[in-house]
């Protein structure tokens, strides 16, 4: 589970619920760009999706609650 600063970054937002559009605009990247780290998350943490990707982190403590 070696997950990048930026996909920890983006783990954070979407803890906070932020769309990825959201996102890019905040970190002014593509929406295109945010999804590639979700997806990358999604993988590495074998999450269903990005809310699954949200329970693990927290529970792995990845990031705070």
């Amino acid at each position: 589970m070696n997950l990048s600063k930026k996909e920890i970054l983006v783990l954070g937002f979407l803890k906070e619920g932020k769309t990825s559009g959201e996102i890019a605009s905040i970190l002014q990247i593509t929406e295109r760009t945010v999804n590639f780290h979700v997806n990358n998350i999604v993988q590495k943490l074998n999450a269903k999706n990005r809310t699954h990707a949200v329970a693990i982190a927290l529970t792995e403590r990845l990031i705070d609650i």
